[in-house]
């Protein structure tokens, strides 16, 4: 089958696919973690991703200074801050979609510019935050543009091609979206087929930007455990979330950005703590850790400017 063109617009969809299926503070729970250090190490070439001193500037603003992160192979790392701090622009950077101003990006060593597109859109997978999709596609049409980087000199999938998207799909549970349009779908159904899309290209590096935002309970947990699995299979992937309780329980490591700039990179239950909270997020918090051994980060308000100052 091959991808619906212009001309299939408003036509009558045929498909291949089959699918058979019988008080006044805001509190934020934070999965413990193992304590270590918190972690500014200088980055290795060797690592899955690599972020070596990348600055980026757009017009006359610096939106990154001087960002050095790394991700290994097998390990998740949630990317937190404020709004504007500059984390869709790290990774847009890693995507190859902008180019940074000073710095470089290496994927399993090798610089990105290096890579060519075929080769890196079999390593390195997006899910973007949002869905910019105006045509009638099918969530499968979709799922299967995911293997377009193996798709041979005439365009069309394989068995296995049909087969890796199925998988994806069944695995974020959206089997029974396969021949539903796009457009008639709403933003979590959509964001759903964007994972399952990243899923059926067999990454090794894995890239989300709020990935869990629209999505219900059931399918936040459907997709964190595949980010979960792919990286205990090896994958490295990075996680940009507003979430600390997503990014708690799901990383090994949590980077925070403010203002483009590194603040801290370490553990998450190291890094939660008020005076970090409130230089990074501006807020006043206060953490605890519950019986179970998880972290609670009860937001009070916002820190004045004064307080911030001190830190």
């Amino acid at each position: 089958m091959r991808h619906r063109g212009a001309h299939a617009a408003g036509g009558a969809r045929t498909s291949r696919w089959s699918y058979h299926r019988g008080g006044r503070g805001s509190a934020v729970l934070v999965a413990a973690a193992t304590p270590a250090t918190t972690d500014l190490r200088p980055v290795s070439a060797r690592a899955a991703l690599c972020f070596d001193a990348v600055s980026v500037k757009l017009g006359n603003r610096l939106i990154v200074r001087s960002v050095s992160l790394e991700i290994a192979a097998g390990e998740i790392l949630a990317l937190a801050g404020p709004n504007g701090a500059g984390k869709t622009t790290l990774l847009r950077v890693a995507s190859r979609v902008l180019a940074p101003s000073t710095g470089s990006v290496r994927v399993q060593g090798r610089l990105l510019d290096d890579w060519s597109r075929r080769e890196l859109a079999q390593t390195l997978a997006v899910v973007p935050q949002d869905a910019s999709i105006t045509f009638p596609f099918s969530a499968a049409e979709v799922v299967l543009m995911g293997r377009t980087p193996y798709l041979g000199p005439m365009g069309f999938e394989s068995a296995l091609d049909l087969e890796k998207a199925r998988e994806a799909m069944a695995r974020v549970g959206i089997e029974e979206l396969a021949d539903r349009s796009m457009l008639e779908l709403s933003g979590g159904e959509r964001q759903l087929v964007l994972v399952a899309r990243a899923l059926a290209q067999q990454p090794d590096v894995l890239l989300l930007d709020e990935p869990t935002a629209h999505l219900d309970l059931a399918h936040r947990v459907a997709v964190l455990e595949q980010v979960t699995e792919f990286a205990r299979r090896g994958g490295a992937a990075l996680i940009i979330s507003h979430d600390l309780g997503l990014a708690a329980s799901t990383c090994q490591r949590l980077a925070l950005l403010a203002g483009g700039e590194l603040r801290a990179c370490g553990p998450p239950r190291e890094l939660l703590n008020r005076t970090i909270l409130r230089d990074v997020f501006g807020v006043d918090a206060e953490v605890f850790e519950t019986p179970g051994g998880s972290i609670a980060v009860v937001a009070r308000g916002l820190s004045h400017p004064a307080d911030r100052a001190k830190t």
